[in-house]
């Protein structure tokens, strides 16, 4: 087998791994110390390399437990996939890959010593073991190896993808905390990635069960040959049977083709899992079905990639999550019509001084005149917030003190505080009293969505005619404070991408996965919180709009809210055409190009009369990419000219030259190994100041009628069909409400 390996230079200028870290080479003396002379107590798995013991080695001044894979003289393996092996992890880190810790090649005795995983296999735990592995947990376990192999086939960190020709449930091991990794890299490949549909000819290897037919048949390896077998694993976890399973049909031993036939045959609920049957939400277990079918598509082009895979069960995570709430059947009330009776899980720690909780989503759908009798497939749409005291949030921000300020928009400021059980909040503050509708419009889209990336409510709060928004969250700080501010802790290149990527899944879930779909209308640096670990969360819907699944995804807007260089073009005017979600790509090509800029404001680029989109792109097409980098971040040239065009395509003048978000995605996995197409020269160099209202458009909307004292007063005042406004400038706009729940806010 021929193979190629790039430079230590290639393999660390990626902005996708950790720096390669040293793979010690051991004496055979020190293996036989740290596995007690190969001692059969000490196994914990056999493989077609050998036997694996559970060892101790020495790591400085402390011992570290780890996984030692001796080679077995019988073994159809050798130096081959022994040095394939060496090579591949010692150039690969990713936290979900089993990281390799050294190796031994003295004389005959070829060994592999990894991180050791405390819980085993997938496979132990589906097929072996008596633990009871849970329908969420089993969805997060398939979340953490798609992303794994994720990591493999879109660069990797070297200039080829990996492609692993071995997944299966045996080699994703798992860790103390259940997060997934994949292991044995002993049949793995590397070839080119700059084309999804590149093939390696190879002589044909693997395990029986989980290989790709078209790869069986034609020898041709890609990457979507790792996807179909991706899909009979994802077929085990929801079956709870293996890949090869004897107790299936006579002619079917193939867990593959029966349950695809039986998913055809209408009979989905009778193949899942007894031990999770009943608890899986239906509308994931469709999805998760479909997903399966897709990846086990009999033709390679038409299975999905791996970054599409994590995102689908992203999404189906979010769904299930959303729904494990119980529910009680409806009673009728005095007027005829059904309430919804719920029980909630145990919520004690919730409640904060005394505050009960109060369902405030179930009042959104009810002014719209739709009065639905909640079951347990449309449960999980709803979400109990709790109502806090002003005196609680006031207490935790330290009384909204400046110290405790995070960032800050139009019509408000966002706070970091924390309760008295120590728990972190975000608290949204309004600038005026009469903002209710647009922290109305934030609730009412927040409370029906739910992302990793995504700011989570905690409750609200009222006072007098003020809303607050209260979020569940630790905040460390927000974007536009890190990259913007030369005192702030600097952030590296890979700590830019990760938060980039972590934009790019939530807008995908946003556009195309949530409940509501949702256009958010302002996606900017000051949006973007982040934790202590430095992931990212969409904050501020206050421009937000639903798609109510709209074939263009698009909607019509009466009205525009804000302008600044976020801002698509389209926003620039009193505008009443389709304002779709390449609004929202706009503003996440500037969100890139500021962050790898660290360029805060007009004003601070050195070319007078020139906006930073147009100097982007001048600087990009005469290939001084350089110029607009933060000069204190140090990363490849070419990972980093890649996402200044990744960026420019974002900002094109035009929406429909724009990519959408999953193109976008796929875009900045793959690198500087995709080859990209020539963004437009911008059309207009004028100069747009940040957050400058346009003249004649109204800053703030005002309601008429201001004068309430509670949600619920306010929610009685608004008519269920149609609802008008009076603006600061005297001008009256006018939504109606019978498109899509909730509507306008």
């Amino acid at each position: 087998m021929t193979m190629f390996f790039p430079t230590s230079h290639e393999a660390g200028s990626s902005s996708f791994s950790e720096s390669p870290q040293p793979c010690r080479e051991l004496s055979f003396s020190e293996i036989q110390l740290a596995t007690q002379d190969f001692d059969e107590s000490l196994v914990i798995g056999h493989g077609g390399f050998g036997k694996v013991y559970k060892g101790t080695i020495t790591n400085g001044e402390s011992l570290l437990v780890v996984a030692v894979k001796r080679l077995d003289s019988t073994s159809n393996q050798g130096a081959v996939e022994f040095w394939a092996e060496v090579k591949m992890l010692s150039k690969l880190r990713h936290c979900h890959l089993v990281s390799l810790i050294g190796y031994c090649n003295d004389r005959q005795e070829m060994v592999l010593v990894y991180e050791y995983m405390p819980r085993g296999t997938l496979e132990d735990h589906l097929h072996n073991l008596q633990t009871l592995l849970p329908w969420v947990r089993r969805l997060k376990i398939c979340i953490g190896a798609a992303r794994g192999l994720d990591y493999l086939h879109t660069g990797a960190g070297i200039h080829h993808g990996v492609i692993h020709r071995d997944v299966k449930s045996s080699n994703i091991l798992l860790h103390n905390n259940w997060a997934a990794k994949i292991s044995d890299f002993g049949l793995s490949k590397i070839g080119p990635t700059n084309q999804p549909s590149t093939y390696v000819n190879t002589l044909v290897k693997g395990t029986f069960g989980y290989l790709d037919p078209d790869y069986f048949q034609t020898g041709r390896l890609t990457r979507k040959s790792d996807v179909y077998a991706f899909g009979v694993v994802l077929l085990e976890v929801l079956c709870g049977k293996r890949a090869v399973d004897r107790s299936l049909d006579e002619e079917r031993w193939g867990l593959a083709s029966w349950a695809l036939d039986s998913i055809k045959e209408g009979r989905l609920k009778q193949i899942v899992d007894p031990n999770i049957k009943g608890r899986i939400f239906p509308k994931c277990l469709k999805e998760f079905a479909r997903l399966a079918e897709r990846c086990l598509h009999s033709h390679p082009k038409q299975r999905p990639t791996m970054a599409e895979v994590v995102v689908s069960l992203e999404s189906i995570l979010v769904l299930q999550e959303k729904a494990n709430t119980a529910l009680c059947p409806p009673a009728k009330t005095l007027f005829g019509m059904k309430m919804p009776m719920f029980l909630f899980p145990s919520n004690q720690e919730n409640f904060v001084d005394g505050i009960s909780l109060k369902p405030l989503e179930l009042y959104l759908d009810s002014i719209q005149g739709e009065h639905k009798v909640l079951n347990q497939e449309n449960f999980g749409e709803h979400k109990v917030l709790i109502q806090f005291a002003f005196k609680t949030i006031s207490t935790a921000t330290e009384n909204f003190s400046a110290a405790n300020k995070m960032t800050q928009h139009r019509y408000g400021s966002m706070y970091k505080g924390k309760l008295q059980n120590g728990q972190g909040i975000v608290v949204s503050r309004p600038y005026l009293d009469t903002e209710l509708q647009g922290y109305k419009r934030e609730l009412s889209l927040l409370v029906k969505s739910q992302h990793e990336n995504l700011i989570q409510l905690l409750g609200y709060c009222i006072k007098g005619t003020t809303m607050f928004i209260v979020y569940d969250f630790a905040p460390y700080s927000s974007l536009d404070r890190l990259i913007f501010d030369p005192m702030s802790t600097l952030l590296d290149w890979n700590e830019r991408y990760k938060i980039i990527l972590g934009v790019a899944r939530v807008l995908i879930y946003l556009h195309k996965h949530a409940p509501i779909q949702i256009i958010h209308g302002s996606v900017k640096p000051s949006n973007i919180l982040l934790d202590v670990s430095l992931d990212p969360k969409l904050a501020d819907f206050w421009f937000a709009r639903c798609l109510a699944n709209n074939e263009n995804d698009s909607v019509n807007a009466e009205i525009i809210l804000q302008t600044s260089e976020y801002t698509a073009p389209e926003y620039t005017d009193i505008y009443h055409g389709p304002v779709s979600t390449k609004s929202d790509v706009f503003s996440f090509g500037m969100l890139i190009l500021k962050t790898i800029s660290g360029c805060r404001k007009y004003n601070d680029i050195p070319t007078a009369n020139e906006n930073f989109v147009h100097y982007a792109w001048t600087n990009w097409w005469a290939g001084t990419s350089s110029s607009i980098v933060d000069p204190r971040i140090d990363a490849d040239s070419r990972s980093i000219r890649s996402f200044i065009h990744i960026g420019l395509l974002c900002v094109q003048e035009d929406a429909s030259d724009r990519p959408t978000m999953e193109d976008v995605l796929a875009m900045l996995l793959s690198g500087s190994f995709l080859t990209l197409p020539i963004p437009k020269k911008p059309v207009s160099p004028q100069i747009i100041k940040e957050d400058l209202a346009i003249t004649n458009v109204p800053v703030a909307l005002l309601l008429e009628n201001h004068d309430i004292e509670t949600v619920d007063e306010f929610i009685s005042e608004l008519d269920p069909r149609k609802v008008s406004f009076t603006c600061k400038q005297g001008l009256i706009a006018t939504y109606s409400h019978t498109d899509y729940l909730p509507p306008f806010f």
